[in-house]
């Protein structure tokens, strides 16, 4: 556990920290090929972090024949599972050994609160890492149950080369959701994170070569979506392509697969989800609560972010009016302050995609509770108020589309029906939530909501043990838990007739 968070300069570190930008292939750290760099800027304070390798097809095609050329010679593919788990379990050490430096980075780079960065982020990217490890050594083959003059052995096998591409509001995070499941079923892999925040996913590949992971298994190469990441979509010696990031560029991966060589694609996409809240929930504290946690918490930069608020017309005055109070302790602040529970956007871009949706809300009949301004513009940094739009309609921009940032769009519904339709009258289906003392009503919602996850009188609740992912537009495949195996290995079955 990192020591305590007030006892840190922050500020002081910040100035001392020089991460490295160059990507990591084979085992090294190299530029891009061309020499092209871009400035990774961090919406803390506008500050240049580093010169980021812009890396584009050639570097991915260098980045793939390592974790080709690595995989068929067998480095880490037929490495027995004891020695794999072992390796992991050291990379998930070095991890937790080097949280102040991830979490630093962490916030530097996207702006997240250093408070969450440390008892989230890192946390949980080294638990991540060493619950799959401890997972290797445990995943069986099977028998068939075929007529006796037959033994069909039912057995799994690594599905090869691997590109990942994730996303910058969880650097960490999202990597290891695919680094962990991806290495121990024994493949190699080509991650390329966002160029909003590549920085940790650098720093975390340069441990996994600490840890004794052999070179090649496991290549960071940076760089935009429309070059390093359509490269990675299209090349033809990637076995599978797992992705998370928004509906639009994930179709943009399932057409590149199609066009080169048909490699399995998995998609974690976006969310517009529904927080249900009915009349009869006896607290309306606790779900007024967690419904502001559920959309401010990560400045709301969440794919299941709970940013359709469905309030039972009844209590919709008295919830929103507590809701709006709490918005109080989401204040933007300095994220290096360890007080701090709201830090910045990732980037301009972002903050002025935020600022049109709230004034498509504004115009388009919604009622502005709270929020909807810049602040902190003397920080050099970007920064938005906690937002909370009431009176807002189904068909409005800001009830149906992914915002991404601080927005919370409350409906108004009459019974549980109603609450059911329009909650399932989205393009996604990542997560959902009810507040009811009903238990008749929390299993016919859970049953009619078309979602990933559905949380009953709770928003959020998460456990690697548990897996994640969503219906619709949301995506396909499963992150965490033993389901995530499936992405990433073959099933293969041997025959041998015993006649």
């Amino acid at each position: 556990m990192p020591r305590a968070t007030a006892a840190i300069d922050w500020h002081a570190r910040a100035r001392l920290l020089k991460p490295r930008g160059e990507a990591l292939i084979n085992g090294r750290r190299v530029s891009a090929q061309d020499g092209t760099t871009f400035a990774s800027l961090s919406p803390v304070d506008g500050r240049v972090l580093a010169a980021v390798a812009a890396g584009d097809a050639p570097d991915i095609e260098v980045a793939v024949a390592a974790a080709r050329g690595c995989f068929e010679r067998g480095d880490w593919s037929q490495q027995a599972p004891a020695a794999r788990k072992r390796l992991l379990q050291k990379f998930a050490d070095l991890v937790e050994g080097a949280t102040e430096e991830l979490a630093l980075l962490e916030t530097l780079d996207m702006g997240k609160p250093i408070t969450d960065s440390l008892r989230v982020d890192v946390p949980a990217t080294a638990r991540c890492l060493r619950w799959y490890a401890e997972a290797i050594d445990k995943i069986y083959g099977e028998i068939a149950p075929t007529a006796p003059d037959v033994l069909a052995l039912i057995t799994r096998e690594p599905v090869g080369v691997v590109g990942a591409i994730v996303p910058w509001n969880f650097p960490m995070i999202m990597a290891a959701w695919k680094i962990a499941p991806v290495l121990a079923s024994g493949n190699s892999l080509v991650l390329k994170p966002s160029e909003k925040s590549s920085l940790s996913a650098l720093r975390l590949a340069e441990l996994a070569v600490e840890a004794g992971i052999p070179p090649g298994v496991f290549n960071v190469v940076p760089g935009y979506g429309h070059t390093a990441g359509k490269a990675l979509a299209l090349h033809g010696q990637v076995d599978a392509i797992a992705f998370t990031g928004s509906t639009a560029t994930g179709k943009l991966v399932m057409q590149y697969a199609a066009q080169s060589n048909l490699k399995r694609v998995w998609l974690e996409c976006g969310g517009k989800s529904p927080n249900i809240v009915m009349a009869d929930y006896p607290d309306l504290k606790r779900a007024a609560k967690a419904a502001a946690a559920a959309i401010f918490f990560n400045q709301g930069e969440m794919c299941s972010a709970g940013s359709r608020l469905l309030v039972q017309e009844s209590i919709r005055e008295e919830l929103l009016a507590e809701i709006t109070t709490l918005a109080g302790r989401y204040q933007p602040g300095d994220p290096l302050d360890p007080s701090t529970q709201l830090g910045a956007m990732v980037d301009e871009t972002q903050t002025r995609r935020v600022l049109e949706y709230i004034a498509a809300g504004r115009e388009g009949g919604a009622r502005l509770l709270l929020g909807g301004r810049r602040v902190r513009e003397g920080s050099g940094g970007c920064y938005l108020e906690p937002t909370v739009f009431d009176q807002v309609q189904p068909s409005m921009r800001i009830a149906r589309e992914e915002i991404f940032g601080p927005v919370l769009a409350a409906l108004s519904f009459r019974d549980l029906e109603e609450a059911i339709r329009i909650g399932n009258d989205v393009d996604y289906g990542l997560v959902a939530a009810i507040w009811t003392r009903d238990i008749n009503a929390a299993h016919r919602a859970a049953r009619a909501l078309r979602a990933g996850t559905v949380y009953v009188n709770c928003y959020d609740a998460d456990d690697i043990t548990v897996p994640f992912g969503g219906f619709k537009q949301s995506g396909n495949g499963r992150d965490k838990s033993l389901h995530a195996f499936d992405k990433y290995t073959e099933l293969k079955t041997t025959w041998i007739d015993l006649a």
